[in-house]
């Protein structure tokens, strides 16, 4: 990957002047509310209406034009009809104006003229160094400044209270609802930043910039699509590196139009696929709804992610011990059962309580407080949990108890201040805010709170890796992918020298060089057709397996091209392929498929039936080391039949994921040229793995 260079984002978000054209004295309109809302937040800096037609607006001094204001603002809010945006955008740059918001639409979502005119700002942000945000956008604000350049309606329930959360979306609509919803929930979210059409700054960016800004810690994003797949990779990288949650809403599951006919890994790389690949590989938690968003950011909002994977369950419901325990297994936690010493010193303490974990202490426990708290931190401590969850429902939430039990749980929080302690309520909005502020995350749903508490621990386990590994290198004979199709032999030989072992073969010109080859490999050998037109072989008939003497290896020479004359008579044969017949192993596919935003992304699963109807592959963006590598194998469902079943010898996983760390970096060497490439099967031997077949579809084909 080229290191991603960006413009500076500070005048956009950051300004300390601002210019609103198209200034309306009526603060309902769309040109009003932003001075509404900056007059009344108490922006600091100076506030320009622009509006030929009006002396003052909302009671501030009215200019004719940009070119008119005393000094240029560091931003400007457009507000004007669509066909004279872009000489509002170039009177802007001429007087020195460092960004740009416009909420104007009818641009590229209403047609070609549109679409030439959104062009057209994307050349003059180019040209002249400012920044533009939408067109067809709902603006964006900080809390902390009082910049408020947006018409949404939801401030005027209230200004946001400045918190550590930081709001990404390239719908405004969907934006602006996030934070009204997020406010409801609990969670203090600080900038809201609304990109619509991205005719110049785009939803990457505006991740990067948030995960460097000290104040924030939390980073929600929405998407329909991205435009610069290296770019967001890179900002998720600085997100993950200072250690910020980045809690995704990635929407459109489409297919990838790649060739699938040719290749499994094209066939079962569909969009959405590239992008779970992107956000595991980056720590990246992907929600499917605005409440388990909002459920993830109102946890992340204390900013404790221990790395671990542990959790310990406190019910006083056996019922809903069972349910917090189903939810946790789905989700990957484990949940340990309390050695027997702690279970003792539990029953001594509570002689009613089921103290496996989870444990039920039954509501009998609320006539002594102090017992649920030295229960929590017996799990903590003893149990090795790596966080702890309570269904309490509205017994803790009585007056009669909840200080109480606030006041016996402190030493808890204090002795544990580094571990998640989230907790299941039912009561008073006081009673629960005063849980909230003393560092308890509440929740109504048990089950929703145990799926926080995991996306906590999966944060905590990204963060506490560090930087990954290095690629590693490519070898310094590695032969390029070619433009024109290849035939399996010249493919094997390609990726041969990129580092991945391949079954020895050579390629025979006639049935004596057959037999004269099978003669070299002192064994049972394989006979392909080598064609580059023929890419399903054994559709044709075209494999022959386990031919191991002379008159064999020669008919079945013969053989083959036959087959191939009758079955492709326009096909190009290269020959016959003699290849050493490989026993044993446990049968994988790997593959790489060239994604249109992300580039190349190496696939890797268990082969035969399990890819073909079960796919249970998973992916990961290249170039990437053998850490992440070791990562992507465990994934797949059925990683234990890579450990050894049923009397089966156990793969070598570590040369396994240096065969996909290594194709990886094959993959971004030629990112340009390559389509897709099929490793089909991969065997993966007790030690080492071999190639038995190779597919590579050039994107020049």
């Amino acid at each position: 990957m080229t290191k991603t260079v960006r413009r500076p984002l500070q005048a956009l978000l950051d300004p300390k002047s601002i210019a609103i054209i198209g200034a309306s004295d009526d603060p309902a309109r769309i040109g009003g509310r932003p001075i509404k809302y900056m007059l009344e937040a108490g922006f600091a800096g100076p506030i320009y209406p622009i509006n030929p037609k009006r002396e003052t607006v909302q009671g501030l001094k009215c200019y004719p034009s940009i070119a008119d204001t005393p000094t240029a603002p560091d931003c400007a809010i457009i507000a004007v009809p669509a066909p004279i945006v872009v000489a509002t955008i170039e009177a802007c740059a001429a007087k020195g104006v460092g960004a740009a918001v416009i909420f104007s639409s009818g641009f590229a979502e209403m047609g070609e003229e549109g679409a030439a005119m959104q062009a057209r700002l994307t050349e003059i942000s180019h040209e002249t160094g400012i920044r533009l945000l939408g067109p067809n956008c709902l603006g964006t604000f900080n809390a902390h400044s009082g910049w408020f350049a947006t018409f949404s309606s939801s401030l005027e329930l209230g200004f946001p209270e400045p918190g550590p959360v930081a709001i990404v979306s390239q719908s405004g609509a969907y934006g602006s609802h996030a934070f009204a919803v997020a406010r409801a929930r609990g969670v203090h979210t600080s900038y809201v930043v609304t990109t619509g059409n991205e005719c110049d700054v785009e939803v990457s960016e505006c991740i990067a910039y948030m995960a460097e800004l000290p104040g924030v810690k939390v980073i929600i994003a929405y998407a329909e699509g991205v435009r610069d797949g290296e770019g967001l990779r890179d900002a998720l990288a600085i997100a993950r590196r200072n250690k910020k949650p980045v809690i995704f809403m990635k929407v459109g599951r489409t297919e990838i139009g790649a060739k699938a006919a040719a290749s499994h890994t094209a066939s079962l790389a569909g969009a959405d696929a590239i992008y779970d690949a992107l956000f595991k590989q980056y720590g990246v938690y992907r929600v499917g709804s605005t409440d388990e968003m909002l459920d993830v950011a109102y946890a992340c909002q204390q900013g404790l992610f221990p790395d671990g994977n542990s959790i310990g369950l406190v019910t006083i419901s056996g019922g809903v011990g069972v349910q917090m325990a189903d939810k946790a297994v789905e989700l990957g936690l484990e949940v340990p059962e309390m050695p027997e010493a702690t279970q003792k010193k539990l029953l001594e303490m509570l002689p009613f309580a089921a103290v496996r974990n989870p444990v039920d202490i039954t509501a009998q426990a609320f006539n002594d407080t102090s017992l649920i708290s030295k229960n929590m931190e017996i799990m903590l401590n003893e149990g090795g949990c790596d966080a702890v969850v309570g269904f309490f429902t509205m017994v803790a939430a009585s007056k009669y108890i909840a200080e109480d039990l606030i006041a016996g749980m402190k030493q808890t929080r204090a002795a544990f201040p580094d571990r998640p302690i989230l907790l299941s309520l039912m009561g008073g909005e006081e009673i629960l805010t005063r849980y909230q502020d003393e560092g308890y995350p509440v929740f109504e749903d048990p089950t929703r709170m145990v799926a926080a508490a995991a996306a906590l621990l999966g944060f905590g386990r990204s963060f506490g890796r560090g930087e990954p590994d290095a690629p590693p290198a490519l070898p310094s004979g590695a032969l390029a992918v070619p433009s024109e199709a290849v035939g399996e032999h010249r493919a094997k030989e390609i990726l041969a020298s990129a580092g991945i072992r391949v079954a020895r073969e050579s390629l025979a010109g006639s049935a004596d060089e057959a037999v004269a080859v099978w003669h070299q490999i002192g064994g049972p050998v394989v006979l392909k057709i080598a064609s580059p037109d023929i890419t399903h072989k054994t559709e044709i008939g075209g494999v022959l397996l386990g031919l191991d003497d002379k008159a064999a290896v020669a008919d079945g020479y013969r053989l083959l091209l036959e087959r191939a004359a009758a079955a492709r008579p326009d096909a190009k044969i290269d020959g016959v392929i003699v290849a050493e017949m490989v026993s044993g192993g446990i049968e994988c596919v790997v593959g790489v498929t060239n994604d249109p935003v992300f580039g190349p992304a190496v696939m890797f699963g268990l082969g035969g039936v399990l890819v073909e109807v079960l796919k249970d592959v998973t992916f990961r963006l290249a170039p990437f080391g053998v850490d992440e590598a070791r990562r992507m194998i465990r994934e797949i469902k059925g990683y234990a039949i890579l450990e050894g079943v049923r009397g089966q010898a156990p793969g070598d996983v570590d040369a396994l994921a240096e065969t996909l760390a290594q194709l990886s970096v094959f993959a971004a060497e030629n990112a340009d040229r390559i389509a897709s490439v099929d490793i089909n099967p991969l065997l993966v031997l007790p030690n080492g793995v071999v190639a038995v077949d190779g597919l590579i579809v050039p994107t020049g084909e």
